[in-house]
């Protein structure tokens, strides 16, 4: 009513010719829950993994580099991803929860190749509950920044981020680091969900925190439902059953 978004009530444009008939009912579906106040489930509240490129929405991330392999860690839920390097997907690819991701360089960029992401009951690519089939084709490019560069992309991002939200939600990061970022662009390709493919870009800088020290994220089982405020009616019994 004030005209500001809910962040808390996603409604994707289902609209949106990019998305195919089938992806685009699925959208509508889910905004349709959205607008009644309960949130649809995903993911990151339902304590299931992500997947690529949904896990891409945490806001922090850290990257282990050795001759073979590269390990992302993310700071919600402990999500964690492995990536080959210098090696091709298997003939046949098994489909797991971040798919089989290979990687090498070219120049200065690390060049990410993802397919085989498994389906299941709360597959989706983005918080706006976007589905996806077995087609799924991530490609991500992450080189660095400099410091200009950085933050002029951090101040673009903290911009919509106050339209969308209407205030700054104060991510913490360390004003005193002067160094490089670190730039994230990806291309998703599904022929089974879109239309085309589209790309999207996530510029990351150092956290106020030193590596190490992020507080610890969780999603645990719970019988409360925090987005409601109300408890889980799960099955009782007066008297045990042993």
């Amino acid at each position: 009513m004030n005209g500001r978004s809910n962040v808390y009530q996603l409604v994707g444009d289902y609209t949106n010719p990019i998305l195919k008939p089938q992806a685009a009912e699925v959208v509508k579906e889910r905004g349709e829950i959205s607008l009644t106040g309960v949130p649809y489930p995903t993911p990151s509240n339902q304590c299931r993994p992500g997947g690529v490129p949904f896990v891409l929405w945490n806001i922090g991330m850290q990257m282990l580099q050795e001759p073979d392999k590269i390990t992302i860690l993310y700071s919600n839920d402990h999500e964690v991803r492995h990536i080959r390097l210098n090696e091709p997907h298997p003939a046949q690819v098994t489909p797991s929860w971040y798919g089989d991701s290979v990687g090498h360089y070219e120049g200065d960029t690390l060049v990410i190749d993802t397919i085989g992401v498994k389906i299941g009951p709360l597959s989706m690519v983005d918080m706006y509950g976007t589905p996806h089939s077995p087609a799924l084709h991530v490609m991500e490019r992450y080189r660095l920044l400099d410091y200009e560069a950085a933050k002029a992309a951090e101040e673009r991002g903290q911009r919509e981020i106050f339209r969308i939200l209407g205030s700054d939600p104060g991510f913490a990061r360390n004003p005193d680091y002067k160094g490089k970022g670190l730039q994230l662009d990806f291309t998703v390709e599904d022929e089974g969900v879109f239309t085309k493919p589209w790309s999207a870009a996530i510029s990351y800088r150092r956290p106020l925190s030193p590596l190490g020290e992020w507080p610890e994220m969780v999603c645990a089982d719970t019988t409360h439902d925090f987005f409601t405020g109300r408890d889980l009616k799960l099955p009782t019994a007066n008297q045990p059953d042993f």
